[in-house]
């Protein structure tokens, strides 16, 4: 385990750095520069300020700067906003868009796993009909898509939830839905298909002669091994659910991380662009490979290590 551990901590390093690696070659790609969108900063200023943020150097020691500031986890202040600095934003912003990202995780993980449940238990049946329908449209719609419906509906024609802002639990209810209806469906449609090849196999006949009940079937001896590819999955639906909550949180004007890196794309706010995707980063990586443990130690048949000889 400890060795696996190992290997695992040293490609997450190297990926870390090529993914860093080319967000800082792709930032610099971009034609023009952060300050030449200010139209009455003088070119004096303009060179005072890229000396500033280190822009005025060759491109490998703005890249050497660039792995200090990553190393050091602090990016200094944003180029729009001086008088914040990018780990202020981070600090801010992050908590809110991981509370969204999570709750939506949670929704789409238990509501997914249960209509699967229901629509394997149901084959052929009407349940199943409908949980399948739905599991469709909802790969279907993209988010923002949905999250537009939502707000037509549920605020502006029915006036009963709130349409932006993030100050109560009733301002979660509609972007955290648009969010997580998409994952909820592919775990839907991953636990049904896993679950009826799992109610074939010859232990699910056994169990059944020894006459244990159907819900502790179902529960102890089906679920457990019918949710392994949807653990498989998880760190991917995480990835997902929080690059995609960029859409959601500008579209219901959440001040989440969405909002600093949409601006940061906009105003070629280097700092910024490079603090949120390095921390994004970490935290997907890490998610990742969480997954990959659990995956390990929730099915005995992987081996995460060769035994001693």
């Amino acid at each position: 385990m400890a060795r696996y551990i190992l290997k695992r901590l040293a490609a997450m390093v190297v990926t870390l750095w090529v993914i860093t690696t080319l967000t800082f070659i792709l930032m610099h790609a971009i034609p023009g520069s952060p300050f030449n969108q200010e139209r009455n900063t003088s070119e004096a200023v303009q060179q005072n300020l890229k000396a500033q943020y280190h822009l005025d150097k060759p491109m490998y020691v703005q890249y050497l700067y660039y792995l200090k500031s990553i190393v050091l986890f602090d990016f200094g202040p944003s180029i729009k906003q001086p008088s914040q600095t990018v780990n202020d934003m981070l600090g801010r912003g992050f908590p809110v868009s991981l509370e969204l990202g999570m709750t939506a995780l949670i929704v789409a993980i238990f509501s997914g796993i249960l209509l699967g449940v229901f629509a394997a238990l149901k084959h052929n049946g009407v349940i199943d009909y409908l949980a399948m329908t739905f599991a469709v449209l909802g790969i279907s719609i993209p988010n923002f898509i949905l999250a537009t419906l939502l707000i037509q509906e549920f605020a502006v024609n029915l006036k009963i939830l709130p349409a932006a802002t993030w100050t109560s639990p009733s301002h979660m209810i509609l972007p955290t839905a648009a969010l997580a209806v998409s994952p909820m469906a592919i775990i839907a449609r991953l636990t049904r298909s896993s679950m009826l090849e799992v109610l074939t196999q010859d232990y699910m006949k056994t169990a059944r002669a020894k006459g244990l009940s159907p819900v502790k079937i179902v529960i102890k001896h089906a679920l457990r091994n019918a949710l392994m590819p949807v653990v498989t999955i998880l760190g991917t639906l995480a990835a997902s659910i929080l690059t995609g909550s960029f859409v959601i949180e500008k579209i219901f004007a959440i001040p989440g991380m969405g909002k600093y890196f949409v601006e940061s794309i906009n105003n070629r706010d280097y700092p910024v662009i490079m603090g949120t995707t390095v921390f994004y980063s970490i935290f997907l990586i890490i998610m990742l490979f969480l997954v990959d443990i659990a995956y390990g130690i929730l099915d005995p048949r992987i081996k995460l290590h060769k035994k001693e000889q």
